[in-house]
């Protein structure tokens, strides 16, 4: 389950990439201050990274992870929490439902939902369990 969360951040890249073109980011941000539209690609560009890094380290690393050491296991927590988060926002604070209008929007943001649902419940697994 581990190799297939590893895999599964990938997934989610190829997914983010698509968002700016989906979502009109240009035009929608061409209407905020500069400074605020450079904020936003760096922290988008930034957890971009923490994506590409947990499923790095998830791959370089399930031995540990399976066998329980103690920083893979505060690594799991790590990501439990961020996926979690994650999860929470898309369900309780995002409101996509003007975004989702045919049936492959509908389809990925649900995917993405069960995808977030998958992570936070291997790696809570993971921590919890060695």
């Amino acid at each position: 389950m581990l190799y297939l969360a590893a895999i599964a951040h990938f997934g989610i890249l190829s997914a983010s990439a698509m968002a700016p073109k989906a979502l009109h980011w240009k035009e929608h941000l061409r209407e905020l201050p500069r400074l605020i539209r450079q904020l936003f690609w760096v922290y988008g560009m930034f957890i971009m990274l923490m994506i590409i890094s947990f499923g790095t380290l998830t791959f370089m690393h399930v031995d540990a992870m399976i066998a329980g050491d103690a920083v893979a296991r505060g690594l799991c927590v790590v990501i439990a929490i961020f996926w979690g988060l994650r999860l929470a926002v898309q369900l309780f604070v995002f409101d996509a439902k003007p975004f989702l209008t045919n049936r492959w929007y509908r389809l990925g943001y649900h995917t993405l939902t069960v995808t977030f649902i998958f992570l936070t419940g291997v790696y809570t697994t993971a921590a919890l369990l060695n």
